[in-house]
């Protein structure tokens, strides 16, 4: 099974209350780790096109929130429809078995010990000063934590948050994670490559 863990950095001159609306973000950057090749990479806007045809060959997108956001962002940019590829959103695993949404930094510290590299706004902010290469090393950390978190739900069908001062387990049903592929046909053959 092929499975690209990625993640995706926008920016937008509108935020309104916290609320970020995917149709108002413009995308700068899409990191992956493809579980073929082991290997993480970027892509700017301008490189999408070389992005695409590692997608179309993806038995699972992995993502934090990418349901909701990275997949419909992305989509406007893709010549086809990436809801097309079976995908695993870690945030709507947790939100079923916890109740609730988790931050990917709250799941990050007490899962692995260690948090994010940034923010979003932050990689906004270095985005117009010039600094592409920071970026880029943010977004790629952040799709490193989701594969990690993504591996060690796997390996012990659990992740941990903190709460309060508390350190907490959620348990994460991940029984049918492998079979998601085998959800939809293969999109080698009915996308244009």
């Amino acid at each position: 099974m092929r499975a690209i863990t990625f993640d995706i950095e926008s920016i937008s001159d509108s935020v309104v209350r916290g609320h970020i609306d995917v149709n108002e973000q413009e995308l700068i950057v899409v990191a992956i780790h493809d579980s073929l090749t082991g290997e993480y990479t970027s892509y700017a806007k301008e490189e999408l096109h070389h992005l695409w045809h590692v997608l179309e060959h993806a038995d699972l997108l992995i993502g934090y929130n990418s349901d909701s956001f990275d997949i419909p962002l992305l989509n406007r940019y893709y010549p086809g429809d990436l809801t097309q590829i079976p995908s695993l959103d870690l945030l709507v695993e947790v939100q079923k078995a916890l109740g609730r949404r988790l931050r990917l930094q709250a799941l990050a510290e007490a899962t692995l010990g260690k948090g994010k590299s940034g923010d979003g706004l932050k990689a906004g902010e270095w985005w117009r000063e010039g600094k592409h290469d920071l970026v880029r090393k943010y977004c790629v950390d952040d799709v490193r934590i989701t594969r990690e978190l993504y591996e060690y739900a796997v390996t012990h069908g659990k992740l941990k948050y903190k709460d309060l001062r508390d350190i907490r387990d959620v348990k994460i049903d991940t029984s049918d994670w492998h079979d998601r592929h085998h959800e939809l046909p293969s999109l080698t053959h009915a996308l244009p490559l």
